[in-house]
């Protein structure tokens, strides 16, 4: 009952923002070249940093986890390797800041997955470390292995806050999280196995945070146009156990993947 109050506090947060942020004439919306972190209202500031802080609350996706809440794979399982993953590769084409912040996000997702199959690491590992590189984040410097950094969550929000990067927070948490999904829908069977109903509830209230946080970005960075429409695909996705999270998963399966695709090209 405790979650679902939370749901319904969050949701109504978002028909609350939907209906009270200020209209934007049509040149003001063209005035949006660039997201500027000192334009963004106190206000709407204040309410992302609670965001923020809600989210690094939420513990580690179980089936992502090493250890012994994490999935345990038997040797016949991990004979088949999983063809859905993101080839380390594909920073190749990471041209702006945004899709380099979006491929860290995912590509620390799917070396995690990559491990857990026995399959080759160093290739994820190098592409991530050079994402840092080229990103060049001093909310970065501290942490030891660069595949962990969304992990750090609100140390990590705090820093870029400084930096005046929380636009990149928020692209890198929704890169992470779709490709968590995304790997959740490609072998549900197995991967829910380690999930209870309040690690399937906290799916649904990642989303809704996440949602939250780039509704209230959009009016200052244009770059959240394709995380809007990715989390827009993944709207059936509001499950409170694992039995329905199962169900929408499957029926959600051909969307999640494109909304993958959509956002990590």
């Amino acid at each position: 009952m405790k979650k679902l109050s939370i749901f319904a506090v969050a949701i109504a947060a978002l028909a609350f923002t939907a209906c009270g942020d200020k209209k934007k004439t049509a040149e003001e919306t063209e005035a949006v070249k660039s997201f500027e972190q000192e334009q963004v209202e106190e206000k709407i500031k204040v309410e992302l940093d609670s965001l923020a802080a809600e989210f690094g609350k939420l513990d580690k996706l179980p089936f992502i986890q090493e250890g012994e809440k994490g999935v345990k794979l038997t040797a016949e399982e991990k004979q088949v390797k999983p063809d859905y993953l993101i080839a380390p590769a594909a920073i190749d084409s990471a041209a702006t800041l945004t899709e380099k912040y979006r491929l860290l996000g995912a590509l620390s997702v799917d070396k995690l997955i990559a491990g857990l199959y026995d399959m080759p690491i160093d290739d994820y590992q190098a592409a991530i470390t050079k994402l840092a590189t080229d990103i060049n984040d001093p909310s970065f410097k501290d942490i030891e292995d660069l595949s962990t950094v969304f992990e750090a969550g609100e140390q990590i929000y705090e820093g870029m806050n400084q930096n005046g990067r929380i636009n990149y927070f928020w692209q890198m948490a929704a890169a992470s999280l779709i490709e968590e999904i995304n790997v959740l829908s490609q072998n549900s069977e197995k991967f829910t196995s380690v999930l209870d109903d309040e690690a399937a509830s906290n799916i649904t209230y990642r989303l809704i945070l996440l949602s939250d946080a780039v509704s209230r970005l959009a009016g200052y960075d244009s770059e959240f146009e394709p995380v809007s429409k990715a989390l827009e695909a993944l709207n059936a996705l509001n499950a409170t156990s694992v039995d329905e999270l199962k169900k929408q998963l499957a029926e959600s399966k051909d969307k999640i993947a494109e909304a993958r695709n959509a956002l990590i090209k």
